[in-house]
């Protein structure tokens, strides 16, 4: 679980909807597999080490938490 700033709980998967994202196309957006509804931007993810390759698919993770859960059991959140 994310343990920093809980924002989950804080509509963090509103960017989308007030329009800081909205407009921004060279952001790629996808959804922690660990924390489903909350929105990662690739680029951030990626330069801040918050990725998973498995099985030849790329998984991107809301924060520094969700990693140690996706190593334990990879196959509960992809197949979701």
């Amino acid at each position: 679980m994310c343990h920093h700033d809980h924002h989950d709980e804080h509509g963090h998967h509103h960017g989308l909807a007030d329009g800081r994202l909205a407009g921004a196309s060279n952001y790629e957006v996808a959804e922690c597999p660990v924390m489903p509804g909350n929105q990662v931007v690739k680029a951030d993810a990626e330069a801040a080490g918050l990725v998973r390759d498995y099985q030849g698919q790329r998984y991107w993770l809301c924060c520094a938490g969700c990693g140690p859960a996706f190593d334990a059991n990879p196959a509960k959140y992809v197949a979701a």
